[in-house]
């Protein structure tokens, strides 16, 4: 079995597949990092089809560890728009600019993570902007649309669950769920597309582990991080993924 052998992949992609690991654990948004990571030392399609078995591991052992913690109405929404997003992604793949992409969503979530910022206490207090229909499908469907691409989904999520300053705990699960439909849903058209090969693959059960000690990382710092501090957290972490973005779009 072919694997990937340079310890120059490994010194980047084990880092990697931890956030990706501690994202699920609680800390969303920090897993964009891993593919930019990644496509330090891999080509782009190659570090997409890397993290597809481990954001699947991730998927599933985030859906045991948040059972229960979900809000129904807006995975009602996001799920079928999340969907359409991976179908325009399969469609429009050989012609969508992912650098411009990137670039959107980074600006984006730079603009949105300094408005978190600035609002302070605001940000985690009072009452919740109620569930926009409009604003979730849109999101949503950006956000599979995204994660179809260069697994990037998190950012336009945020955008929209943020302001409803929802109990983090059931954030997190409703994102596990999420994103849970959207990575499975990519088998198919990524196997009709000839992007899955046997080196990646080979080389995604070789980081496996990395991925449970991630999670257990994620959810063990998330319980003793109260809701304004996990505000706060994820608005820097967003913050820093759109810097990412945006350089990565550039450079």
């Amino acid at each position: 079995m072919n694997i990937i052998t340079d310890p120059g992949f490994y010194a980047l992609a084990v880092p990697a597949v931890l956030i990706t690991g501690l994202s699920k654990g609680g800390f969303s948004g920090i897993g964009t990092l891993s593919v930019p990571l990644l496509t330090l030392v891999v080509t782009a399609p190659q570090a997409v089809i890397i993290m597809l078995p481990l954001l699947l591991l991730a998927d599933v052992i985030g859906l045991i560890g948040f059972r229960g913690k979900i809000d129904q109405a807006i995975l009602k929404l996001a799920i079928p728009a999340g969907l359409i997003g991976i179908l325009l992604g399969w469609l429009l793949f050989k012609y969508v600019n992912t650098n411009l992409l990137k670039a959107v969503i980074g600006l984006e979530a730079i603009i949105f993570a300094v408005q978190k910022l600035l609002e302070g206490r605001n940000a985690w207090t009072g009452p919740g902007m109620p569930l926009n229909k409009p604003k979730a499908a849109f999101f949503s469907v950006l956000a599979g649309f995204a994660s179809f691409l260069s697994h990037t989904g998190s950012p336009p999520m945020m955008q929209f669950m943020l302001p409803m300053k929802m109990d983090r705990m059931v954030m997190v699960g409703t994102l596990a769920w999420f994103f849970a439909f959207i990575n499975f849903s990519k088998l198919i058209p990524y196997s009709q597309l000839g992007l899955i090969q046997i080196t990646e693959l080979a080389t995604s059960l070789v980081l496996l582990p990395c991925i449970p000690l991630g999670y257990w990382i994620g959810v063990h710092l998330i319980k003793k991080v109260s809701q304004a501090q996990f505000v706060r957290i994820i608005s820097i972490l967003l913050l820093l993924t759109g810097v990412k973005l945006v350089w990565d779009a550039f450079a």
